[in-house]
Parts: structure tokens; C-alpha cells; sequence
């Protein structure tokens, strides 16, 4: 059975990255308008992967 989480129940420390797999282009740009455009937070997505990186 699927989890659900919301964004702002990730905590993603400085220096460290997180890899989600099996997301498809529309879960990624939902993704990307939740986070805005002022985020601290480095977004990659390929194939399937998205990667979110805390400078």
C-alpha cells in the first residue's frame, strides 16, 4: 500500500540529499509548484528519479 506525505513533513539537512524514485513529469512539476520558486533546496528529476540535494 502507498504512503502519502506532504513536503513540509521532509526535514532534509544541510549537505545531504534525497532520492524519491517512480515519479512520473506531473507528480515532479506538482512538486516543483508546491516548492515555489524561492526555495533553498537543489530539484533534479531523471528518469523517474527525483533528487532532492540541501546545499
Amino acid at each position: 500500500m502507498p504512503i502519502t506525505l506532504q513536503l513540509r513533513q521532509l526535514d532534509v539537512p544541510p549537505g545531504q540529499r534525497l532520492l524519491v524514485r517512480d515519479v512520473d513529469w506531473s507528480e515532479f512539476e506538482a512538486i516543483l509548484r508546491e516548492l515555489g520558486e524561492s526555495r533553498s533546496s537543489r530539484i533534479a528529476y531523471s528518469n523517474g528519479t527525483l533528487e532532492i540535494r540541501m546545499p
